[in-house]
Protein backbone atom coordinates (compact mmCIF):
# COMPACT_ATOMS: atom_id res chain seq x y z
CA UNK A 1 0.00 0.00 0.00
CA UNK A 2 1.52 3.37 -1.18
CA UNK A 3 0.43 6.72 0.04
CA UNK A 4 1.49 9.84 -1.81
CA UNK A 5 1.25 13.69 -2.42
CA UNK A 6 2.67 16.37 -4.57
CA UNK A 7 3.02 19.92 -4.89
CA UNK A 8 -0.13 22.21 -5.12
CA UNK A 9 -0.10 25.15 -7.13
CA UNK A 10 2.05 27.25 -5.29
CA UNK A 11 0.40 30.42 -6.47
CA UNK A 12 -2.68 29.36 -4.52
CA UNK A 13 -1.43 26.76 -1.70
CA UNK A 14 1.90 26.81 0.39
CA UNK A 15 -0.15 23.91 2.52
CA UNK A 16 1.33 20.73 2.46
CA UNK A 17 -0.26 16.99 3.19
CA UNK A 18 2.64 14.57 4.81
CA UNK A 19 4.82 16.65 7.20
CA UNK A 20 7.82 14.03 8.52
CA UNK A 21 6.20 13.74 11.42
CA UNK A 22 2.65 12.26 9.84
CA UNK A 23 5.11 10.46 7.12
CA UNK A 24 6.65 8.41 10.19
CA UNK A 25 3.21 7.53 11.50
CA UNK A 26 1.97 6.06 8.04
CA UNK A 27 5.14 4.27 7.88
CA UNK A 28 4.44 2.57 10.89
CA UNK A 29 1.26 1.57 9.77
CA UNK A 30 3.01 -0.17 7.06
CA UNK A 31 1.96 2.05 4.56
CA UNK A 32 4.82 3.30 1.68
CA UNK A 33 5.10 6.68 1.53
CA UNK A 34 6.16 8.96 -1.75
CA UNK A 35 6.65 12.55 -2.48
CA UNK A 36 8.17 15.50 -5.52
CA UNK A 37 11.33 16.25 -5.40
CA UNK A 38 11.55 19.55 -2.93
CA UNK A 39 7.62 19.46 -1.26
CA UNK A 40 8.27 21.12 1.57
CA UNK A 41 11.28 23.12 0.85
CA UNK A 42 9.30 26.17 0.41
CA UNK A 43 8.10 25.56 4.29
CA UNK A 44 11.94 24.99 5.44
CA UNK A 45 11.69 21.08 5.35
CA UNK A 46 14.48 19.84 3.83
CA UNK A 47 14.44 16.11 1.34
CA UNK A 48 16.81 14.86 3.55
CA UNK A 49 14.11 14.90 6.77
CA UNK A 50 12.28 12.34 4.52
CA UNK A 51 14.43 10.53 3.17
CA UNK A 52 15.93 9.70 6.78
CA UNK A 53 12.28 8.32 7.67
CA UNK A 54 11.98 5.74 4.43
CA UNK A 55 10.17 8.23 2.23
CA UNK A 56 10.53 7.87 -1.39
CA UNK A 57 11.37 10.95 -3.42
CA UNK A 58 10.90 11.16 -6.66
CA UNK A 59 11.26 13.64 -9.71
CA UNK A 60 8.81 12.91 -11.96
CA UNK A 61 4.80 13.47 -10.24
CA UNK A 62 2.96 11.82 -12.78
CA UNK A 63 4.84 8.69 -11.87
CA UNK A 64 4.07 9.19 -8.24
CA UNK A 65 0.71 9.83 -8.72
CA UNK A 66 0.39 6.34 -11.18
CA UNK A 67 1.57 3.92 -8.75
CA UNK A 68 -0.22 5.67 -5.81
CA UNK A 69 -3.12 3.80 -4.24
CA UNK A 70 -4.26 6.74 -1.99
CA UNK A 71 -3.37 10.40 -2.55
CA UNK A 72 -3.58 13.06 -0.17
CA UNK A 73 -4.11 17.03 -1.23
CA UNK A 74 -5.00 20.28 0.32
CA UNK A 75 -7.34 20.46 -3.19
CA UNK A 76 -8.07 18.92 -6.94
CA UNK A 77 -4.97 18.16 -9.33
CA UNK A 78 -4.75 20.28 -12.18
CA UNK A 79 -6.78 18.23 -15.53
CA UNK A 80 -3.33 16.82 -16.89
CA UNK A 81 -2.74 15.31 -13.69
CA UNK A 82 -5.69 13.87 -12.86
CA UNK A 83 -6.13 12.30 -16.41
CA UNK A 84 -3.15 10.38 -14.82
CA UNK A 85 -5.26 8.83 -12.06
CA UNK A 86 -7.33 5.41 -12.49
CA UNK A 87 -9.62 3.11 -10.91
CA UNK A 88 -9.74 1.93 -7.44
CA UNK A 89 -7.41 4.73 -6.50
CA UNK A 90 -8.43 6.95 -3.17
CA UNK A 91 -7.72 10.33 -3.37
CA UNK A 92 -8.79 12.61 -0.55
CA UNK A 93 -8.55 16.27 0.26
CA UNK A 94 -11.20 19.30 0.78
CA UNK A 95 -12.40 19.33 -2.91
CA UNK A 96 -15.13 21.88 -2.72
CA UNK A 97 -18.05 19.70 -4.41
CA UNK A 98 -20.22 22.06 -4.81
CA UNK A 99 -18.11 24.20 -7.28
CA UNK A 100 -16.12 21.35 -8.58
CA UNK A 101 -18.91 18.90 -9.57
CA UNK A 102 -17.76 18.36 -13.14
CA UNK A 103 -14.55 17.28 -12.58
CA UNK A 104 -14.59 15.28 -9.19
CA UNK A 105 -17.92 13.59 -11.34
CA UNK A 106 -15.16 12.72 -14.21
CA UNK A 107 -13.01 11.46 -11.26
CA UNK A 108 -15.91 9.07 -9.94
CA UNK A 109 -16.77 7.65 -13.34
CA UNK A 110 -12.88 5.97 -13.48
CA UNK A 111 -14.13 4.56 -10.21
CA UNK A 112 -11.60 6.33 -8.42
CA UNK A 113 -12.55 6.84 -4.82
CA UNK A 114 -12.85 10.33 -4.12
CA UNK A 115 -13.18 11.60 -0.36
CA UNK A 116 -14.03 15.03 0.47
CA UNK A 117 -13.06 15.97 3.80
CA UNK A 118 -15.10 19.24 4.47
CA UNK A 119 -18.39 17.01 4.58
CA UNK A 120 -17.36 15.23 7.54
CA UNK A 121 -19.80 14.81 10.36
CA UNK A 122 -19.69 16.50 13.51
CA UNK A 123 -19.78 13.75 15.42
CA UNK A 124 -17.66 13.37 18.65
CA UNK A 125 -15.36 10.31 16.57
CA UNK A 126 -14.63 12.60 13.65
CA UNK A 127 -13.11 15.39 16.07
CA UNK A 128 -9.31 14.53 15.39
CA UNK A 129 -10.22 14.57 11.70
CA UNK A 130 -11.74 17.66 11.30
CA UNK A 131 -10.27 19.86 8.83
CA UNK A 132 -13.01 22.51 8.60
CA UNK A 133 -12.27 23.20 12.61
CA UNK A 134 -8.29 23.09 12.58
CA UNK A 135 -8.12 25.19 9.33
CA UNK A 136 -10.55 27.68 10.93
CA UNK A 137 -8.92 28.28 14.04
CA UNK A 138 -5.76 29.38 12.64
CA UNK A 139 -7.58 31.41 10.24
CA UNK A 140 -9.64 32.94 13.03
CA UNK A 141 -6.55 33.89 14.72
CA UNK A 142 -4.47 35.44 11.87
CA UNK A 143 -7.75 37.37 10.85
CA UNK A 144 -7.20 39.35 13.66
CA UNK A 145 -3.58 39.87 14.10
CA UNK A 146 -3.52 41.35 9.85
CA UNK A 147 -6.26 43.03 11.16
CA UNK A 148 -4.44 44.42 13.90
CA UNK A 149 -1.48 45.03 12.26
CA UNK A 150 -3.47 47.46 9.67
CA UNK A 151 -5.11 49.22 12.50
CA UNK A 152 -3.41 52.59 13.08
CA UNK A 153 -4.44 53.13 16.75
CA UNK A 154 -3.31 51.10 19.91
CA UNK A 155 -5.44 47.87 20.89
CA UNK A 156 -5.65 47.55 24.50
CA UNK A 157 -6.28 50.40 26.96
CA UNK A 158 -3.07 52.53 27.52
CA UNK A 159 -2.48 55.09 30.95
CA UNK A 160 -0.24 56.86 30.68
CA UNK A 161 0.89 60.54 32.26
CA UNK A 162 0.01 62.25 28.83
CA UNK A 163 -3.59 60.63 28.81
CA UNK A 164 -5.56 57.71 28.68
CA UNK A 165 -5.78 55.72 25.55
CA UNK A 166 -9.16 54.06 24.85
CA UNK A 167 -9.49 50.13 24.22
CA UNK A 168 -10.07 49.40 20.58
CA UNK A 169 -13.55 47.88 20.00
CA UNK A 170 -14.20 44.34 17.86
CA UNK A 171 -16.73 43.33 16.67
CA UNK A 172 -17.15 39.56 15.54
CA UNK A 173 -19.74 38.28 13.01
CA UNK A 174 -19.89 34.71 13.29
CA UNK A 175 -19.10 32.74 16.27
CA UNK A 176 -18.13 29.17 14.65
CA UNK A 177 -14.63 28.36 15.39
CA UNK A 178 -12.99 31.19 13.38
CA UNK A 179 -15.01 33.72 15.47
CA UNK A 180 -14.48 32.24 18.97
CA UNK A 181 -10.86 32.06 18.17
CA UNK A 182 -10.89 35.67 16.89
CA UNK A 183 -12.78 36.20 20.03
CA UNK A 184 -10.60 35.16 22.13
CA UNK A 185 -7.10 35.80 20.33
CA UNK A 186 -8.83 39.99 20.20
CA UNK A 187 -9.33 39.73 23.66
CA UNK A 188 -5.74 38.45 24.45
CA UNK A 189 -4.92 41.91 23.35
CA UNK A 190 -6.60 43.77 25.07
CA UNK A 191 -9.80 44.62 22.87
CA UNK A 192 -13.16 44.81 23.95
CA UNK A 193 -15.09 42.43 21.83
CA UNK A 194 -18.83 41.98 20.95
CA UNK A 195 -19.98 38.85 18.90
CA UNK A 196 -22.73 38.46 17.07
CA UNK A 197 -24.65 34.82 15.45
CA UNK A 198 -27.51 33.46 13.99
CA UNK A 199 -27.17 30.59 16.47
CA UNK A 200 -27.76 30.39 19.90
CA UNK A 201 -25.95 28.40 21.12
CA UNK A 202 -23.11 30.28 20.40
CA UNK A 203 -24.05 32.74 23.43
CA UNK A 204 -22.87 31.08 26.45
CA UNK A 205 -19.24 30.44 23.92
CA UNK A 206 -19.07 34.01 23.10
CA UNK A 207 -19.44 34.92 26.99
CA UNK A 208 -17.18 32.39 28.11
CA UNK A 209 -14.54 33.82 26.27
CA UNK A 210 -15.09 37.39 27.53
CA UNK A 211 -16.94 38.80 24.61
CA UNK A 212 -20.81 40.37 24.77
CA UNK A 213 -22.99 38.60 22.54
CA UNK A 214 -25.49 40.76 20.66
CA UNK A 215 -28.76 39.12 20.21
CA UNK A 216 -31.45 39.81 17.84
CA UNK A 217 -35.05 40.57 19.34
CA UNK A 218 -37.19 37.64 18.81
CA UNK A 219 -34.43 35.72 17.36
CA UNK A 220 -35.07 31.96 16.63
CA UNK A 221 -32.20 29.17 16.58
CA UNK A 222 -30.77 29.03 12.81
CA UNK A 223 -29.01 25.81 13.44
CA UNK A 224 -28.47 22.79 11.32
CA UNK A 225 -28.53 19.40 12.99
CA UNK A 226 -24.92 19.14 11.97
CA UNK A 227 -24.06 22.65 14.03
CA UNK A 228 -23.92 24.80 11.01
CA UNK A 229 -25.51 28.24 10.24
CA UNK A 230 -28.63 27.76 7.96
CA UNK A 231 -29.98 30.80 6.08
CA UNK A 232 -32.07 33.18 8.02
CA UNK A 233 -35.18 34.70 7.73
CA UNK A 234 -35.58 37.78 6.09
CA UNK A 235 -37.45 39.01 9.04
CA UNK A 236 -33.99 38.29 10.89
CA UNK A 237 -32.03 39.84 8.52
CA UNK A 238 -33.82 43.09 9.24
CA UNK A 239 -33.69 43.06 12.86
CA UNK A 240 -29.82 41.85 12.35
CA UNK A 241 -29.38 44.32 9.77
CA UNK A 242 -30.65 47.02 11.98
CA UNK A 243 -28.65 45.78 15.19
CA UNK A 244 -25.82 45.83 13.52
CA UNK A 245 -25.82 49.48 12.04
CA UNK A 246 -26.55 50.96 15.32
CA UNK A 247 -22.98 48.54 16.72
CA UNK A 248 -21.01 49.11 13.78
CA UNK A 249 -20.99 53.34 14.57
CA UNK A 250 -19.14 52.56 17.93
CA UNK A 251 -16.98 49.82 16.35
CA UNK A 252 -12.78 50.22 15.26
CA UNK A 253 -12.50 46.71 13.84
CA UNK A 254 -15.12 43.78 12.27
CA UNK A 255 -13.86 40.34 11.87
CA UNK A 256 -16.96 38.53 9.40
CA UNK A 257 -16.26 35.21 9.52
CA UNK A 258 -20.40 33.94 8.24
CA UNK A 259 -20.45 30.98 5.46
CA UNK A 260 -23.09 28.57 4.94
CA UNK A 261 -21.82 25.54 3.80
CA UNK A 262 -21.97 25.20 -0.96
CA UNK A 263 -23.65 28.91 -0.73
CA UNK A 264 -22.39 32.17 -1.45
CA UNK A 265 -21.86 34.17 1.52
CA UNK A 266 -24.19 36.29 3.09
CA UNK A 267 -24.19 40.12 2.77
CA UNK A 268 -24.11 41.48 6.21
CA UNK A 269 -22.58 44.71 6.34
CA UNK A 270 -23.77 46.51 3.62
CA UNK A 271 -23.03 50.01 1.91
CA UNK A 272 -24.74 52.23 4.63
CA UNK A 273 -23.81 50.55 7.46
CA UNK A 274 -20.30 51.05 6.47
CA UNK A 275 -20.75 54.72 5.50
CA UNK A 276 -21.74 55.11 9.49
CA UNK A 277 -18.26 53.08 10.64
CA UNK A 278 -15.74 55.76 11.62
CA UNK A 279 -12.81 56.38 9.42
CA UNK A 280 -9.41 54.35 10.07
CA UNK A 281 -11.55 51.13 10.73
CA UNK A 282 -10.83 47.97 9.38
CA UNK A 283 -13.16 44.88 8.30
CA UNK A 284 -11.54 41.62 7.27
CA UNK A 285 -13.64 39.29 5.66
CA UNK A 286 -12.54 35.76 6.15
CA UNK A 287 -15.74 34.85 3.98
CA UNK A 288 -13.95 36.82 1.01
CA UNK A 289 -13.06 33.68 -1.57
CA UNK A 290 -17.19 32.67 -1.03
CA UNK A 291 -18.27 36.22 -2.10
CA UNK A 292 -17.77 38.38 0.80
CA UNK A 293 -20.03 39.31 4.11
CA UNK A 294 -19.70 42.66 3.13
CA UNK A 295 -20.73 44.94 0.02
CA UNK A 296 -17.43 45.68 -0.94
CA UNK A 297 -15.63 42.71 -0.01
CA UNK A 298 -12.50 42.36 -2.67
CA UNK A 299 -10.62 38.72 -2.68
CA UNK A 300 -6.96 40.10 -2.00
CA UNK A 301 -7.13 43.86 -2.45
CA UNK A 302 -7.74 46.24 0.38
CA UNK A 303 -10.99 47.99 -0.44
CA UNK A 304 -10.92 51.75 0.47
CA UNK A 305 -14.57 52.72 1.64
CA UNK A 306 -14.37 56.46 3.23
CA UNK A 307 -11.74 55.81 5.28
CA UNK A 308 -12.81 52.18 6.28
CA UNK A 309 -10.58 49.33 4.79
CA UNK A 310 -12.35 46.24 3.81
CA UNK A 311 -9.89 43.27 3.56
CA UNK A 312 -10.11 39.90 2.49
CA UNK A 313 -7.43 37.23 1.05
CA UNK A 314 -8.18 33.67 -1.07
CA UNK A 315 -6.10 31.85 1.42
CA UNK A 316 -5.47 33.53 4.55
CA UNK A 317 -3.83 30.06 5.93
CA UNK A 318 -0.89 30.68 3.28
CA UNK A 319 0.89 33.12 5.99
CA UNK A 320 0.85 30.15 8.60
CA UNK A 321 1.51 27.34 6.15
CA UNK A 322 3.74 25.51 8.44
CA UNK A 323 1.06 25.27 11.51
CA UNK A 324 -2.11 25.06 9.17
CA UNK A 325 -0.16 21.60 7.69
CA UNK A 326 1.20 20.33 10.83
CA UNK A 327 -2.84 20.42 11.62
CA UNK A 328 -3.88 19.30 7.99
CA UNK A 329 -1.88 16.31 8.32
CA UNK A 330 -2.80 15.21 11.34
CA UNK A 331 -6.25 15.34 10.26
CA UNK A 332 -5.64 13.17 7.07
CA UNK A 333 -3.50 10.59 8.85
CA UNK A 334 -6.74 10.51 11.73
CA UNK A 335 -8.71 9.90 8.67
CA UNK A 336 -6.57 7.10 6.59
CA UNK A 337 -6.31 5.23 9.96
CA UNK A 338 -9.96 4.87 10.39
CA UNK A 339 -10.22 3.97 6.53
CA UNK A 340 -7.21 1.78 6.54
CA UNK A 341 -7.57 -1.98 7.01
CA UNK A 342 -4.42 -2.47 9.02
CA UNK A 343 -4.86 -6.82 9.33
CA UNK A 344 -5.34 -6.96 5.51
CA UNK A 345 -3.41 -4.09 4.47
CA UNK A 346 -6.31 -2.49 2.27
CA UNK A 347 -8.53 0.35 2.21
CA UNK A 348 -12.02 -0.78 3.62
CA UNK A 349 -15.01 1.25 2.46
CA UNK A 350 -17.52 0.03 4.92
CA UNK A 351 -20.37 2.74 4.14
CA UNK A 352 -21.52 1.56 7.55
CA UNK A 353 -19.37 4.15 9.21
CA UNK A 354 -20.68 7.16 9.25
CA UNK A 355 -17.75 9.00 8.88
CA UNK A 356 -16.89 7.39 5.52
CA UNK A 357 -20.36 7.21 4.25
CA UNK A 358 -20.86 11.12 4.34
CA UNK A 359 -17.13 12.14 3.00
CA UNK A 360 -17.07 9.54 0.22
CA UNK A 361 -18.27 11.33 -3.33
CA UNK A 362 -20.52 9.10 -4.76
Amino acid sequence: MNIASVLENQKIEKRIAITPEIAKKYISLGIDVSICENYASHLGIKDEEYKELGVSILKDEKLILSNADIIVQLGLLSDDKNSILKGNQTFIGILNPYENKDKIDTLVKKNINIFSLEQLPRITRAQSMDILSSQANLAGYKAVVESFANFEKAIPMMMTAAGTIPAAKVLVVGAGVAGLQAIATAKRMGAIVFATDVRMASKEQVESLGGKFLTVEGSENLETEGGYAKEASEDFKKKQEDLLSDTLKKIDIVICTALIPGKKAPVIIKENMINNMNAGSIIYDLAAIQGGNTAFTKVNEIVDKNGVKIMGESNILNKLPTSASNLYAKNLYNFVSNLYDKENKKININLEDEIIEKTLIK
